[in-house]
């Protein structure tokens, strides 16, 4: 597959993590995304595509594209034979400024394009993307089309600084720690966070702990599990795969046996850090 991402100009840099443009043949036509600290907009711009936000909720198809707050559960992804889009990896808090509802709406919930910014502007931005001479260029209409809709929002420093603590803790700082620091109430902060991200900063650190550990892991060799729990913070090796079946719906040995799956039959594949094979 072809992946070409960059860091957006200031001021989006500091919402955003990467823009991207990914197009071809996925490795497996349904792949999992387990929850991460991250919110995910998608501009789809070959056939149609298929999510699954959770085993109790039917499959649903997204042609415009779809938008992502920060997910609680893991999403399952269908793809198409080929597939093409350009897209944006946010920071937790990066869709408020763009939302016209509070995050916490959206939820577990990927909505289309159309349902957020409306049909026409889905279809104009659409459009110019698909006229576009090259990827790059493509990056550029995106960005451009962000930087239009830039808003202020109330708020965002606040939650913007928190969750900065959060991540640079791995989520291990007490959350009532993270609310004296602010300054603010933890009620206060709780609200503040499900209207700008969808979730609590209890859940945020709990997802920033989960992902840090994973993301430790090395797949090829041995893994400690009491050690790598013990490291990670995690009360005992019961916690840890508590966690881990409830963000991957996966025991922690099943979980790498998937991962030695993928880097077997894909070595090098840019998607191969993340994303679980579903089949």
């Amino acid at each position: 597959m072809e992946y070409v991402s960059r860091t957006p100009r200031s001021p989006l840099d500091g919402l955003i993590d990467d823009l991207y443009y990914l197009e071809g043949a996925p490795p497996y036509a349904r792949l999992t995304l387990p929850p991460a600290p991250a919110a995910l907009f998608i501009v789809n711009l070959g056939a149609p595509f298929r999510i699954r936000a959770g085993t109790e909720i039917e499959t649903a198809e997204y042609t415009d594209g779809c938008v992502i707050t920060m997910p609680t559960r893991a999403y399952e992804f269908g793809y198409p034979p080929r597939t093409r889009s350009v897209g944006v990896h946010f920071k937790p808090w990066g869709l408020a400024p763009f939302l016209p509802m509070p995050a916490t709406d959206l939820c577990d919930r990927p909505v289309t394009i159309e349902q957020v910014w409306g049909r026409p502007a889905s279809t104009e931005l659409r459009d110019r993307l698909a006229t576009a001479n090259n990827p790059h260029q493509m990056l550029t209409l995106l960005e451009d089309e962000l930087m239009r809709r830039l808003s202020e929002t109330a708020g965002l420093g606040l939650v913007r600084h928190t969750s900065d603590i959060i991540a640079a803790t791995r989520g291990t700082m007490p959350i009532g720690d993270l609310s004296t620091a602010a300054g603010v109430s933890s009620t206060h902060l709780a609200q503040r966070f499900k209207a700008l991200i969808g979730v609590t900063p209890k859940r945020l650190a709990r997802t920033h702990r989960f992902t840090a550990t994973v993301f430790a892991l090395d797949p090829t060799g041995p893994i400690d599990w009491s050690d790598l729990a013990g490291r990670a913070g995690y009360f005992d090796q019961a916690h840890f795969g508590h966690e881990f079946r409830a963000f991957t719906g996966l025991a922690p040995t099943q979980y790498v046996e998937v991962r030695r799956r993928f880097l077997r039959e894909h070595p090098g594949h840019t998607l191969n850090n993340w994303p679980l094979p579903t089949d």
